[in-house]
C-alpha cells in the first residue's frame, strides 16, 4: 500500500531505507513529535518497512549455495533451497 508522499522510498537502497526508519523509530519514542507528525512519520515508516522487506526478499531469491568438491574447492552453485 503506497502511502502519497513516500514515492521517493522506492528509489532508496536498503540501507538508505532502513536508516531512515531507524530514525522514525527514534523520533517516535522520544514522544516529543506532535501527534499529527507522529501519524505521518509512522506512515512513512510503514512505506520503508515494506520495501525493506521487499529488497530483503528479493535477495534472499538470488542467494545461493556454494557446492564443494570433496577437496573443498567451490565446484558450482545451485539454489538455497534446492533440497
Amino acid at each position: 500500500m503506497a502511502v502519497e508522499g513516500n514515492e521517493d522510498v522506492k528509489a532508496m537502497s536498503f540501507e538508505q531505507a532502513l536508516d531512515a526508519l531507524e530514525k522514525i523509530v527514534d523520533d517516535l519514542e522520544r514522544g516529543d513529535v506532535p501527534l499529527d507528525q507522529s501519524i505521518k512519520i509512522y506512515e512513512r515508516g510503514e512505506a520503508l518497512k515494506a520495501h525493506c522487506d521487499r529488497l530483503l526478499k528479493a535477495a534472499e531469491d538470488k542467494v545461493e549455495k556454494i557446492r564443494l568438491s570433496r577437496d573443498g574447492k567451490p565446484v558450482g552453485t545451485e539454489p538455497l533451497d534446492a533440497e
